[in-house]
Formats: structure tokens, C-alpha cells, sequence
């Protein structure tokens, strides 16, 4: 049983690892972090009921999902073909496109979730001046 938890440690540890590699080099990861932040801090501020942050939740770990995997696709693509090569360039580009693809459908689950509520909130800041 000890083997059990200190190997599930260990898998902790090398997840966070990967974590940690992420946020250091990969830019697009620091963006999706602020923007993450910023949908937070609104959603806290607009009150979101639970079935919102569900949704927020999800689709922000979809978005950082894709990212981990690019970055996962990238590096092993560059240790397996450390010259340029066509197929190496399209493995790049469609895991690419997977973070486009969920970006693109967090902005629109975003807008379509915080959009509302965000309108009559500041409706009501605008109106009550």
C-alpha cells in the first residue's frame, strides 16, 4: 500500500512538473493565465450562479488541456525530428489549431455566459449615476 501512495505522489510531482515547464516557456500559456484571471475575477464580481462557473471551469481547463498537449506534441516532434521536415511541421500546426479551436470556443461559452449579466450590471452602474 505505501508503494501505492508514493508512486501516486510521484505522479503529483511529475504532473506539476509538466505544469511548472509550461508556464516558464510557453507565452501563450501566460496569456490564457491572465485571461483566465480576468474571467475569475469577473465572474466573481457579476455573482455567476453555480451551473456558470461549472461551464467557466470547464472550459478554461479544456483551453490549458490543449495548451499542455501542444506544448507535449511540440517537444517530442522536435526530439524526433530535429530537422525541419514537412510532417513534423504539420504535427506542429494541427496541435496548434487544437488551442485556437478551444480558445476560440472559451471566448464564445465566455461572451455568451459573462455577456449578459455583465450588460445589465453595467447598465446599471451607467444608469444609476
Amino acid at each position: 500500500m505505501k508503494s501505492f501512495f508514493s508512486s501516486r505522489a510521484a505522479s503529483f510531482r511529475h504532473a506539476f512538473h509538466g505544469w511548472h515547464y509550461v508556464l516558464r516557456t510557453q507565452a501563450n500559456a501566460w496569456i490564457h493565465s491572465a485571461v483566465a484571471i480576468f474571467v475569475f475575477v469577473l465572474g466573481l464580481w457579476l455573482r455567476l450562479p453555480a451551473r456558470d462557473w461549472a461551464m467557466i471551469i470547464l472550459t478554461t481547463a479544456v483551453v490549458f488541456a490543449a495548451e499542455f498537449m501542444n506544448t507535449a506534441i511540440e517537444t517530442v516532434v522536435d526530439l524526433a525530428s530535429p530537422q525541419i521536415h514537412p510532417l513534423a511541421k504539420i504535427g506542429k500546426d494541427v496541435g496548434a489549431a487544437a488551442v485556437l479551436v478551444a480558445a476560440l470556443a472559451a471566448i464564445f461559452v465566455g461572451l455568451l455566459i459573462l455577456g449578459p449579466p455583465l450588460w445589465l450590471k453595467l447598465a446599471a452602474l451607467f444608469h444609476a449615476n
